[in-house]
């Protein structure tokens, strides 16, 4: 192992030990050439339990989830267990910095620090959630957002930092960010926090641009941008289907966050088309499929709020299957409670080159499976019609 990743990992295995400054930490990604981690990503943080101190261990692969709860005496081991296995990224979040380890396919770490600005240390299991958005922050009272709106923000968040180190890294001079379909555009002033801070850190500049088709919509948000102090951030009248957010280059992050039935397809389908490394979309709702699967016999779409319901799965599950055919590593997950949005699934796409052989064989497999027995058309698909075509040929 590299002198460089061993005292990386020493410095990672120190904060995750140190329970009184932990707050959390993420493992996830796939170092590639290497044998897969157990788990698709770990979750880590300090928890106080009624007999003492522990580390929290929780793993999730797909729906599955699994929670371990380690006494911080014998935690030692179970760290190493962890940083023995072959993740690419680690986030580690304290109450003095963030600390975020992208390794390299050389076997390489590369490192950057970030101040924090949440506390830390062994937490109670009724506590209030440490924050990777201040709840005082201004954004806040510029955009008048509420306690709903802020977890959201919050949620939001959590599901874009693990990411953001290997899209940094990759970016160039300049991050580029721009949420399509942007509306009143919560979200985008929290992404643009958030990745501000990430960029600072590597000495990149960090431009976001919002788009949306209602030009008070768009002046709203250049108003409250400037009101909140946040330099690079802004917004573009525009259609996704025609957005043209950076002129001469293309986005590193995309983002569609609640964009209204096929509205989602049209900003995935742009970031395939930009070969975008990071794709956040929050779906709204899913008409189209729900509108061609109305006179199917099955009695799992009988009823209107059950059609409702399984168009909303299925939906989802050929957009992740599309995006897997078109060279992206898929995860479809609930970025927050139903109380508090019942629209609460996003879906994560991380570039990870297109699959191969057997793999891809498979994957249209499924594709096609699905698609011939509820005799469905995603408009995803449509969209992407040629791209699905080319892929296709490699198999011919």
């Amino acid at each position: 192992m590299p002198t460089e990743l061993s005292s990386a990992l020493a410095d990672v295995r120190a904060l995750l030990l140190d329970t009184e400054q932990l707050a959390r930490a993420v493992a996830a990604g796939r170092r590639k050439g290497l044998e897969p981690p157990a788990a698709e990503r770990v979750e880590v943080r300090p928890v106080q339990l009624k007999n003492g101190p522990h580390l929290q261990f929780t793993a999730r692969t797909g729906p599955v989830v699994s929670t371990r709860n380690v006494a911080v005496a014998d935690a030692g081991a179970a760290v190493d267990e962890l940083l023995g296995q072959a993740y690419g990224n680690l986030h580690v979040e304290t109450a003095d910095e963030v600390v975020q380890v992208r390794i390299t396919k050389k076997g390489d770490a590369q490192v950057h620090r970030a101040p924090a600005r949440q506390a830390a240390g062994p937490q109670q299991h009724d506590r209030s959630k440490q924050r990777l958005v201040d709840p005082d922050d201004p954004l806040f009272r510029v955009l008048g957002a509420g306690g709903d709106k802020r977890r959201q923000v919050e949620a939001f968040v959590r599901q874009l930092a693990p990411l953001t180190p290997a899209v940094v890294e990759r970016s160039g001079p300049v991050l580029r960010a721009v949420d399509l379909g942007c509306g009143n555009a919560y979200l985008t002033f929290a992404a643009h926090r958030w990745l501000s801070g990430q960029a600072h850190a590597s000495e990149r500049e960090l431009v976001t641009v919002g788009v949306d088709v209602r030009e008070d919509v768009v002046a709203t948000g250049r108003k409250a941008a400037a009101d909140a102090g946040l330099p690079g951030l802004e917004f573009a009248v525009g259609s996704i289907e025609g957005a043209t957010p950076f002129p001469d280059a293309t986005p590193d992050v995309v983002m569609a966050l609640h964009a209204c039935d096929t509205a989602t397809d049209e900003a995935l389908a742009r970031a395939v088309r930009w070969d975008a490394p990071l794709v956040l979309a929050a779906p709204c709702c899913h008409r189209d499929v729900q509108r061609q699967i109305a006179g199917h016999a099955s009695p799992l779409v009988r009823h209107a709020i059950l059609r409702e319901r399984f168009a909303d799965v299925l939906t989802d599950t050929l957009r992740s299957l599309v995006l897997q055919l078109l060279g992206y590593r898929v995860e479809v997950v609930e970025f927050i409670d139903s109380a508090h949005t019942p629209r609460n699934a996003m879906i994560r796409a991380v570039r990870a080159g297109r699959p191969q052989g057997s793999r891809l064989a498979e994957l249209l497999d499924e594709f096609d499976a699905l698609t011939g027995a509820w005799g469905v058309e995603p408009a995803l698909a449509r969209m992407l019609a040629p791209e699905l075509a080319g892929v296709r040929q490699t198999l011919a």
